[in-house]
């Protein structure tokens, strides 16, 4: 067996993507956000400033919560996507 990189592992997944977003933003906190730690902590990278907002893309949003977590002013509102929408891993 050879080893993988965690880019290909991660290649290997699938996804459902529903047209309701599972994470939504709270605008008017996030301007306010100095911190912006959704910015650093999600391993997909679907957040990013643009023109002094922050922008969210779930289409490759991995589930793992860690934006909700990191977000110390309840900026993030986050669930899971509806029944078989969201990510498939295939490996591991």
């Amino acid at each position: 067996m050879s080893l993988m990189t965690i880019e290909q592992r991660l290649a290997l997944n699938t996804y459902e993507v529903d047209t309701e977003p599972h994470i939504r933003l709270k605008e008017e906190i996030c301007r306010q956000c100095e911190r912006q730690s959704c910015l650093y902590v999600c391993p997909a990278e679907c957040f990013k400033a643009r023109e002094g907002k922050i922008s969210f893309n779930h289409e490759g949003c991995l589930e793992c919560g860690s934006c909700h977590i990191s977000c110390s002013r309840e900026a993030i509102e986050w669930s899971y996507p509806r029944g078989h929408f969201g990510v498939s891993y295939e490996y591991g």
